[in-house]
């Protein structure tokens, strides 16, 4: 069994440890350079395109500016909840995409496709929780055990309740009795 003054140094040399690979402030300005003209020139590739293509594109570039930012912080800083803010970042990044996909299509497929979007957001959001409350350290066994275990509920419930809504959605395009069999469905599958 491991006492608290042996966990403590531990905790300590993986501090000192892990800020060996950090980065220079030097390093961290070049790359925030970098990132800055990887999105400008992503921003002026899209002005060749017309319509929704162009909002897609410009959508793309702000997310792929987004998540370096966020994997910059994680190597500048290295924790569990850079790691964490690089995952939602991802999340938000590809959300954004897919919904402003959806918007070349009209009336329900459109609908049922910004809900896809949001229940696959939902589930990576929860996904990135269950892994920080995973990769987040605790002496204290028990009480890390209950934090993943809570995690991972929380996240099935959210994840289940999204997509509970995009099936429901879809059953919008129906009507009548095949309307109430598709809610009644969806219900069953996604325990509501």
């Amino acid at each position: 069994m491991v006492n608290k003054k042996q966990l403590l140094s531990a905790l300590i040399l993986t501090a000192f440890a892990t800020s060996g690979f950090a980065l220079t402030k030097e390093e961290v300005k070049a790359e925030k350079h970098r990132i800055e003209g990887e999105y400008k020139a992503a921003k002026e590739q899209c002005k060749a395109l017309k319509d929704n293509a162009k909002d897609v594109c410009e959508k793309e570039a702000k997310g792929n500016e987004k998540i370096a930012k966020a994997e910059l912080d994680a190597r500048e800083k290295p924790s569990a909840d850079h790691n964490h803010k690089v995952a939602l970042a991802k999340a938000e990044a590809a959300r954004d995409v897919a919904k402003e996909k959806c918007d070349d299509l009209k009336g329900n497929p459109k609908d049922v496709c910004k809900k896809d979007a949001e229940a696959a957001y939902t589930k990576a959001k929860d996904d990135a929780k269950v892994h920080k409350a995973v990769a987040t350290p605790n002496p204290d066994r028990a009480e890390k055990a209950a934090d993943v275990s809570k995690a991972r509920k929380d996240a099935a419930e959210d994840t289940r309740e999204a997509q509970y809504k995009a099936a429901k959605e879809r059953c919008d395009a129906m009507s009548g009795d095949a309307k109430d069999a598709c809610v009644n469905d969806a219900k069953r599958q996604f325990g509501q």
